[in-house]
Parts: structure tokens; sequence; C-alpha cells
């Protein structure tokens, strides 16, 4: 009954995919549009230096939107994706730092971190029934207080820790001068792409987010499930966190709130409905792009930094409008 239930979904999934495709289309569309209006607004803003600049910023931004867009699927949201990544970076920082660990022992355990966040959050949401929003709202509050009290409210630096920088700013490939943080970036939207469309993890996320009282009749176990896909979604966390640490070569516990609020307008622009059992990746990645070219060119246009929040924030409420119309015409 279990494949039952998730081939109905599937089937349900085919004929959404026209609707999803044309949003992912729009979504290319208004990108290649910002880049224009941008490209012609300022000569700065197609130069190399600052076309690196887009893709570094996009990837913190585009890990957090990869791993959340599992949880939207399923019908639920994470609100604590910000203060999370923050809560990994120093935890990073205490293992390296402070504990004097192997860096690459230091890196999965920032990592193993965000995935055990994303754990407590998919307990709370599935065995103690606390509704999404609350419960990850919470679990944002305690991830920011614990980045504070950990840290004693203070940065820490891998200044002395050799390369740690080189992780998200280095290049293994020169010749054409990517950061390696970007390339980290593709890496995870390939490893999400697999696990979202070619692994029984995605079936089960698309089939909760459809209908999760069929699918629990049907005989999976919903339960685990979202604790588990909860717990992948905080290992995306966690890689963002160690990302994020590297570019900046330090552990900032101030650092994290507003970020939440970014890589969710990232998956609703990329076509990941609120309302569960649609989304896609690429969208994502896509929806990621779009917000990191709107604050550059923003930027580079020198428009003040509240009214940057506030034409954010207009996208925002823009991408969960749009949202609302696609759930009325399907």
């Amino acid at each position: 009954m279990a494949d039952t239930a998730v081939n109905k979904q599937g089937n349900s999934k085919k004929l959404l995919g026209g609707s999803q495709a044309l949003q992912q289309i729009l979504a290319f569309a208004s990108l290649i549009i910002l880049i224009i209006f941008f490209s012609v607004a300022s000569e700065n803003f197609l130069t190399w230096s600052n076309v690196e600049g887009i893709l570094l910023s996009t990837t913190v931004i585009g890990i957090l939107a990869l791993g959340t867009t599992f949880v939207i699927i399923t019908g639920g949201i994470d609100l604590s994706i910000g203060t999370g990544m923050t809560l990994t970076s120093v935890m990073t920082g205490v293992f390296i730092v402070y504990l004097g660990l192997p860096v690459i022992v230091g890196i999965l355990g920032g990592v193993l971190m965000g995935g055990l966040i994303g754990f407590v959050s998919g307990f709370s949401v599935s065995i103690l029934r606390i509704p999404p929003f609350i419960a990850t709202l919470a679990m944002m509050m305690i991830a920011e207080g614990l980045s504070l009290v950990i840290s004693g409210a203070s940065p820490i630096y891998f200044s002395d820790v050799e390369g740690f920088n080189q992780i998200a700013l280095g290049s293994i490939i020169p010749a054409i001068s990517v950061p390696n943080a970007v390339l980290i970036f593709f890496v995870m939207v390939i490893i999400g792409w697999i696990l979202l469309s070619k692994t029984i993890v995605g079936r089960y996320t698309f089939s909760i987010g459809s209908n999760e009282e069929a699918t629990r009749l049907s005989g999976i176990n919903v339960k685990k499930w979202k604790m588990i896909i909860y717990t992948i979604a905080g290992c995306f966390t966690g890689v963002a966190g160690v990302i994020m640490a590297s570019r900046l070569n330090s552990a900032q516990p101030s650092l994290g709130m507003g970020y939440e609020l970014e890589a969710i307008a990232a998956v609703v622009i990329g076509g990941t409905s609120l309302s569960g059992g649609k989304g896609s990746l690429i969208g994502t990645m896509i929806g990621a792009l779009i917000m990191s070219v709107l604050t550059n060119g923003l930027r580079i246009m020198s428009i003040p930094q509240e009214w940057q929040t506030v034409v954010i924030g207009f996208v925002i409420l823009l991408a969960v409008y749009f949202d609302m119309l696609r759930k009325k015409g399907e």
C-alpha cells in the first residue's frame, strides 16, 4: 500500500510538472531581466570581480535554501536556518580553535551540529506535534542564544588555522578563478537533486507534502521520515555555517538573523509551494541567484541599506502572493 500511495503521488507530480516548469522558466527570465537592468544601470555590474562576488554571496543563501526546500515540500517551514548556521559556525570554531581538533574533524562536527539542530526541530514537529512555525521559531531563538553563550558573545577567529579560509575563498581550479565555495554549492545542488529525485527520501518528501494523512494510512512511518528530512536539511545548514566561517575567517555569534527569510524567498521564487507537495532544487538555485543579483545590484547602485531591506521585503511578499495564485490555479 505504501508503494501505491507513493505511485499516486508520483502521477499527481507529473500533472504538476508543466506548471512547475513554467515557474522555473519565469524565474529564469526574471533573473535575466535583473541582470540586463543592473548591467545598464551600472557599468561595474558585469565585471568579473562583481560576478565572482555575486556567485560567492549566493553560496550561503543557496545552500540554506537547498536544505529548506526539502522541509517546505513536506508542507513545513524552518525559521531556524539562519541562527542555526551561526551556531554551526561557532561550534566549528570551538572544535578547531578551542579544542584543537584537526580541521576536517571540526568541519564534520559543524555539519553534524547542523544535523542535530534539524533532528531536534523534526522531533518537535513529528513526535511532539508542535506546528513547524512555532517549533522552528523556538529553535531559532535557542540557536541564537547558544551561539552567544558558547562563544562568550565574542567572535572566534581562525587566523591561526592554516588554510581554513581557503575552504571558501581558495580555488582548486585556478585557471577559471572560481572560489571553492561556489563549487561546493554546485556539489550540494547535485547531492540534493539526487536525494530528492532518485531516492526514497525524495519520494516520501513529496508524498508527505502532497497528502500526509494518505501517506500515513498507506503504512509509511511519517514521523520517522519527517525527522530524517529535517535532519538532512540541518546538514545543509551545517555546510552553510562552515562556508560562512571560512569566508569571514571567523565565527560571528551575532550573525544569522534574516538569512532564513532570504532563503525561504529563494525557495518560493524557484517554484516550491509553501503548501507542500511541489518543488525543485534547480528552481531554488535560480531563486538564490535572483536574491543575490538583486542585493548586489541595489548595493552597486548605491541604494541605502534600509531601502535594500524594503525592496527585499517586497520581493518576499510578491513571492508568497504568486505562490498563492499558483495554488488557486492548480
